[in-house]
């Protein structure tokens, strides 16, 4: 890193004594990758020692995604966050924004640079950006993410830029730069296949919105992730053997389509089985996030490609790529997140999404974000981007949770992300339930004989018995009796009179 920088250089806590309270920040950050650390840190402590002397302090904040502990847990510690969009992941902030101490706006991750571009969400102050370079005339190269920084760099007021050591000088190798103009005037998108790279590998700024450059040396802190669970292993086991039989009944290229997978242990040991099997041949990705699980799979040769907006990689998996960027290199495009998961680019390359969910019901609707339809886990994300215009839209989660207590297949979801219009799959380690050409009451049947734990199955098929004749046959004084005797008794089976 060049300690010559042709701007001031701040402090941390000189930096964040330039945000006040009230202002509008952005962030980078998509995941932990990239995420502002020295500043939010600073930011916090700041927050804290105002509250302490009785004065105001609280900030809105935007983000690409969620991020480290640094940014939304260390601010919402300090009941700094007034306002966040559009994801997050941290408990204490989770806790906050559910019981209304901060407004939390939950949107489609496409959404938001065109949201920023409009005004919508309104002016932002600072822009607080990890790179690993700034020059003179405007270039900022980022880090290990792009997600929405571009958005806010070219809104901000006043850009500060975290200088990350840590990081690879070889970085903007992977940086696939480009914002969209507004509509109508936008052209075809031209990304042909997954790697086509069709921007700059860095953004440009005017410089006199750079007031200065605070310089760290720490990597991202992403945790490992757990091995596979038997679970998830089944799971993952599901989706290979249809991937394959789709292939051999000639529903999709021999060669595999594009993969899309979220993030979390589920989708790493899907990726795990994918790599594993013999059968599944070479494949490139187009996705919004790349894990452990992606990056061994392109050491095995197994991935030939991934597009992506972020690297969320252990620290060793990381440095793994750092010390051998001439493989990863030309192997990784990072794209700000309005490419990555934009509607037309993902229905275009026909990608094959795979997500992971809270609930499904037995008609096909799925929920991703809200507990017992109340309470907020983490948000959309870009599942709703992937699940609405992938050629074939895949969702997973556990049949069980909690030792059984919570069925994650109802009779009706608590909160639909995702209706029966967009999902075309559904699978637990129970087995897969392909609904593509089913009719409401024939979906029905092969969720809860497929997906639905054995435990569950009668009940379900009851309800749809007992439940009013109609095009989906549903009994609104019944529809959430599982969500209720969980409520009131901590065990969904308490229902239907299980010995719980």
């Amino acid at each position: 890193m060049n300690e010559r920088v042709p701007f001031p250089v701040l402090t941390p806590e000189e930096a964040a004594a330039m945000i006040h309270d009230g202002d509008f920040v952005g962030f980078s950050g998509f995941t932990a990758a990239g995420s502002a650390k020295a500043v939010p840190r600073a930011l916090a402590s700041r927050a804290h020692d105002l509250h302490q002397g009785g004065e105001p302090f609280r900030v809105r904040v935007l983000t690409g995604a969620s991020t480290s502990d640094d940014l939304d847990e260390a601010l919402a510690r300090e009941n700094a966050i007034s306002w966040r969009a559009p994801y997050q992941s941290s408990r204490t902030l989770r806790k906050r924004i559910n019981n209304q101490e901060t407004s939390f706006l939950d949107i489609h991750l496409s959404h938001l640079p065109q949201m920023l571009d409009y005004g919508f969400l309104g002016t932002v102050n600072t822009a607080v950006v990890e790179a690993t370079d700034v020059t003179a005339d405007g270039r900022i190269y980022l880090s290990s993410s792009v997600g929405v920084s571009p958005s806010i760099l070219a809104h901000a007021e006043q850009i500060i830029v975290e200088l990350n050591g840590y990081h690879s000088q070889r970085l903007w190798e992977m940086h696939d730069i480009r914002r969209l103009p507004r509509p109508p005037h936008r052209n075809p998108i031209p990304i042909e296949y997954p790697l086509s790279r069709i921007g700059t590998p860095f953004c440009s700024v005017n410089p006199e919105k750079i007031v200065g450059v605070v310089h760290t040396d720490e990597p991202d802190g992403v945790p490992s992730f757990s091995p596979p669970d038997e679970i998830s292993t089944k799971i993952g086991q599901h989706i290979v053997r249809f991937l394959l039989d789709e292939m051999h009944a000639g529903r999709m290229p021999k060669d595999l389509l594009p993969l899309q997978a979220g993030v979390g242990n589920v989708s790493n040991a899907v990726m795990a089985a994918l790599g594993a099997d013999p059968e599944i041949p070479r494949f490139e990705m187009y996705t919004e996030v790349i894990q452990d699980a992606q990056i061994a799979l392109m050491r095995d040769n197994k991935l030939t490609g991934a597009s992506t907006s972020a690297m969320a990689l252990s620290d060793g998996m990381m440095r793994t790529v750092y010390d051998n960027m001439d493989f990863f290199g030309p192997r990784i495009v990072l794209r700000p997140q309005e490419l990555t998961n934009h509607p037309g680019v993902v229905r275009r390359l026909g990608v094959i999404g795979i997500n992971t969910i809270l609930e499904m019901d037995i008609y096909g609707c799925a929920n991703s974000t809200h507990v017992c339809g109340t309470q907020l886990m983490n948000g959309i994300g870009g599942s709703g981007d992937f699940v609405r215009n992938c050629y074939l839209s895949i969702l997973q989660a556990p049949s069980t949770a909690k030792d059984g207590k919570i069925s994650t297949v109802v009779p009706m979801c608590s909160h639909v992300d995702h209706n029966e219009h967009s999902v075309n799959v559904l699978v637990t380690e129970q087995g897969l339930a392909d609904l593509r050409g089913l009719g409401p009451v024939e979906r029905a049947e092969r969720i809860i004989e497929k997906c639905a734990h054995p435990e569950y199955r009668d009940y379900l098929h009851g309800y749809v018995e007992r439940s009013e004749m109609g095009h989906i046959r549903h009994d609104l004084g019944h529809c959430f009796d599982l969500h209720r005797a969980y409520l009131e008794t901590g065990d969904m089976r308490a229902a239907f009179g299980a010995a719980v």
